[in-house]
């Protein structure tokens, strides 16, 4: 029967049969394993648990951002004259982020719950509250603001400001943990009424934190075994908790990084235009079409022809000049004195909104001018703070006041006897100066040191030129301003074309396409 395969088939019966074999090896109700032969989730061979291959979807108010290489840095002229963002082209990977910035809203429900579990803690509280005052001015009349912006329900979709980046950072560790407590809830692994229980001054005994749960389960409350899961124990009766490898727990919030927020804002895809029909699937590479601001089919204007009833005549909220922050009666040209409304304004090419102009945003990094410069090309950050968990003098872990494991710094001894640290240099590690040969004298030389955290994008109180998403500054993390909030972002992980592509797998092949009779 042989003489009767062509090539052409031949190929096509290998192909199925490597596809028939992936998917008894990676996955199914009984996959095997290549490298012992024993079956995966079999009771008779150790029940060894590996979960279907799956990727993980946008969380809650998240959009998917599709990865890809950029020129990051400087798109204008440097009107500055202080040159901290020389062009560079870097990679980003695929990541989710804030559709818009957080709203006073969002806010408000994070104190809220914090007030109930920790039956109003005043030192909790003191630590969370967003400064109102930021909108104090000596020769202004802003005390409206400072009574009613954050609390007024007229303000309630408004972006959050008066938060410091430590406060950002905060609301996402919560929102982190407010998704996933969520997800066990539904799926059976909590008690149904753990969030009820949970916000009845519960403390940090008796609130769920993700990373508690996962490397000391038992100092959760309210655990739950469901009677149908289908994740068993060595004795095939149903577990009682999850692990990450169960792929059941979304991915932690976070800040983005300046380099990804700075990717998100421009939105290129707009750049690579769909091909056509008997092209090829991935779009030409247009990296050398340098955009200002982050819409793309304008690349230097500010004016908006396609404006409606609910925005003015400007693509973003800003200010125009001197005196100018939204134009003359009938004829408003941003609609907004102060920040507006989180959907105020057309979206990106990525759907986002606001990425220039409304606030200015808080992003992970710590401020560097150099950092352009000595940053890695891929994924490029500054920032990494290596920390291990806290054990006491019985080996156990602890929970700090808000319920969440202690964590302490890697002390210099550690780093001299783990090679991998000695490689990187790391000892110095969270400023990455050591990397970079820079020093900065702070308070003799200059203002910058480790609490320096990157501020992008400008606000409803900013000339154009900060509206690019290439200009940086920088605040101390421990201040807030009524020009600046925040989004947060979330790591991806899955092929970088994103959830739901269907055009590979994870062997690499391209499937066939039908052709059409």
């Amino acid at each position: 029967m042989y003489k009767f395969l062509t090539g052409r088939n031949i190929i096509l019966l290998l192909a199925a049969s490597v596809a028939v074999t992936s998917c008894k090896t990676f996955g199914g109700k009984k996959g095997k394993s290549s490298v012992t032969g024993w079956n995966y989730n079999d009771k008779n061979m150790g029940n060894y648990h590996v979960a279907k291959v799956k990727y993980p979807k946008a969380g809650p108010g998240l959009v998917f951002v599709q990865g890809g290489t950029f020129v990051m840095g400087a798109k204008d002229e440097d009107v500055m004259g202080d040159w901290n963002n020389v062009p560079r082209r870097v990679t980003i990977p695929s990541f989710f982020i804030d559709e818009t910035e957080v709203a006073n809203v969002h806010y408000r429900e994070y104190l809220y719950w914090l007030e109930n579990t920790f039956d109003n803690d005043t030192n909790i509280l003191k630590k969370t509250l967003p400064d109102t005052l930021v909108w104090r001015e000596e020769l202004a009349y802003n005390e409206p603001y400072v009574e009613y912006y954050f609390r007024y329900p007229s303000y309630n979709y408004y972006p959050v400001v008066g938060v410091t980046w430590q406060q950002a950072h905060d609301f996402s560790v919560w929102r982190t943990d407010r998704v996933n407590e969520l997800l066990l809830m539904k799926k059976g692994y909590l008690k149904k009424d753990a969030i009820k229980r949970g916000m009845k001054g519960a403390g940090a005994d008796g609130s769920f934190n993700t990373e508690t749960y996962l490397m000391n389960p038992e100092l959760i409350q309210n655990r739950s075994k469901p009677k149908k899961s289908p994740i068993k124990d060595v004795n095939g009766k149903p577990r009682s908790t999850v692990k990450m490898e169960d792929g059941i727990l979304s991915m932690g919030y976070r800040l983005p990084t300046e380099a990804e927020w700075e990717y998100a804002a421009y939105g290129l895809l707009a750049q690579n235009p769909k091909p056509r029909k008997k092209e090829s699937k991935s779009g030409e590479e247009l990296v050398s079409n340098q955009q200002i601001y982050s819409w793309s089919k304008n690349p230097s204007g500010l004016r908006d022809n396609r404006r409606g009833s609910w925005q003015g005549k400007f693509m973003a909220n800003f200010k125009r000049g001197s005196g100018d922050n939204m134009g003359i009666a009938g004829g408003l040209n941003d609609r907004s004195a102060i920040p507006g409304p989180i959907k105020a304004f057309y979206p990106n090419a990525f759907g986002l909104y606001n990425m220039s102009g409304n606030v200015s945003e808080w992003v992970g990094d710590v401020y560097r001018p150099l950092t352009p410069l000595d940053g890695q090309d891929f994924n490029y950050f500054r920032g990494n703070k290596f920390q291990k968990y806290f054990k006491n003098s019985s080996g156990e872990y602890e929970r700090d006041s808000m319920g969440r494991l202690k964590k302490v710094d890697i002390d210099d001894e550690e780093v001299k006897n783990r090679s991998n640290y000695q490689r990187n240099n790391v000892i110095d590690y969270m400023d990455g100066d050591s990397a970079s040969s820079a020093f900065y004298g702070y308070g003799s030389t200059t203002l910058i040191n480790d609490k320096s955290r990157v501020v992008k994008g400008g606000s409803w109180n900013d000339r154009a030129y900060w509206l690019s998403p290439g200009t940086r500054r920088f605040m101390n993390e421990d201040m807030g301003s009524s020009t600046v909030g925040f989004r947060c972002a979330q790591s991806y992980l899955g092929p970088p074309e994103g959830p739901g592509f269907k055009d590979g797998n994870i062997f690499g092949k391209r499937r066939q396409n039908k052709r059409k009779k």
